[in-house]
């Protein structure tokens, strides 16, 4: 039989709701999504693919029509709307029991828990990916490295303080900077007020973070801030990809980590790292919070303050080079854009 391909409307209800009950068969969430196709057989939907960006998810064939080629029909389909976006490289999050399907069809595995895999497939790789940050920043084979991810939403001086202490306790220095555009303050401004805040530490590297390290594609509940039954699996996919691809390639040796006593997301992703990253010859140190009155500094207490108008008393939590950006007219831009997000970033 030939099966075609039909585009959902995302915003019908019904249509939506025809697609999430087709997943609950498959313990499958449908959420997150900006593309969703579905094949169909005597008004029944009998499989379907979605994507986000460049994250293909939400696949699932009905058991009764596996072995017909459908999963090549999806996946060519979604893969053709994603060249029309101009998008040549992607992700998929499966089962592991799917791998083959989609190794079959030229994705790769970069690494699997027991209930989740992260694929890729395109004209990039993890391992260009990682050649092309050893040689953009110079970082030598012969040495050793002590990393910090970063997302600093905005930089502070708790987080100057963690920077600080693996200054002090290391030679070498990287801070990997999330690239994800899904915070109050844009890639671009975090990354330069995190450069000019640790400018007297000569022994720090800035570094973005590229699609790997606290993306989309391997930490989604980072950004939805959601603690869910999957939050482990992904903690899991974000620490495995850090200790088999990054600490390997760039000898990286240890993790600085900040402890987290407000979010349980990030508290969740601090112990995932202590369990992973050994396995990988990586020690993890957890420092404890930089607190000014007995409470911690943090990124999110900054924004309440910044969201109420309360500028005099951030002046007490961030560096100069921070404040100063928060009074310049686009530091003013992105304040007022801030009172009108309800986002956890």
């Amino acid at each position: 039989m030939y099966y075609n391909t039909q585009k959902i409307n995302l915003n019908s209800k019904i249509e939506v709701n025809r697609v999430e009950e087709f997943l609950k068969g498959f313990a499958l969430k449908y959420e997150d999504v900006d593309y969703t196709l579905i094949i169909e057989e005597e008004g029944e939907i009998i499989a379907t693919c979605s994507k986000k960006n460049n994250i293909v998810k939400c696949f699932a064939v009905s058991e009764d029509h596996q072995g017909q080629g459908i999963s090549n029909i999806l996946i060519t389909d979604i893969t053709n709307k994603l060249f029309e976006e101009g998008i040549y490289h992607n992700f998929i999050f499966t089962k592991p029991s799917n791998n083959f399907l989609f190794q079959g069809l030229g994705y790769k595995v970069i690494v699997d828990t027991d209930k989740v895999s992260l694929l890729e497939a395109g004209n990039k790789n993890i391992h260009s990916e990682l050649k092309n940050i050893k040689k953009s920043y110079e970082l030598k084979d012969e040495e050793q490295y002590a990393a910090l991810i970063m997302n600093c939403n905005p930089f502070t001086l708790g987080h100057k303080y963690i920077v600080k202490k693996a200054a002090m306790d290391n030679k070498n220095v990287i801070i990997f900077v999330v690239e994800e555009e899904k915070s109050s303050f844009p890639f671009q401004v975090r990354f330069q007020l995190i450069k000019e805040g640790v400018k007297e530490f000569n022994n720090v590297t800035v570094i973005p973070g590229g699609n790997y390290i606290i993306s989309s594609a391997t930490f989604p509940n980072y950004f939805l801030r959601k603690d869910d039954d999957i939050l482990k699996e992904y903690t899991k996919i974000d620490g495995n990809v850090f200790g088999k691809y990054f600490c390997k390639e760039l000898n990286i040796t240890k993790r600085y980590v900040g402890s987290e006593p407000y979010c349980n997301v990030t508290n969740t992703y601090n112990e995932t790292l202590r369990e992973v990253l050994p396995k990988y010859g990586v020690k993890v140190e957890i420092i404890e919070r930089c607190e000014i009155e007995n409470k911690a500094i943090s990124a999110s207490r900054v924004r309440e303050l910044l969201k109420e108008d309360r500028l005099e008393e951030v002046r007490e939590l961030v560096p100069l080079t921070t404040y100063e950006f928060l009074t310049s007219s686009l530091g003013k831009d992105i304040i007022e854009k801030l009172k009108l997000r309800d986002l956890p970033h």
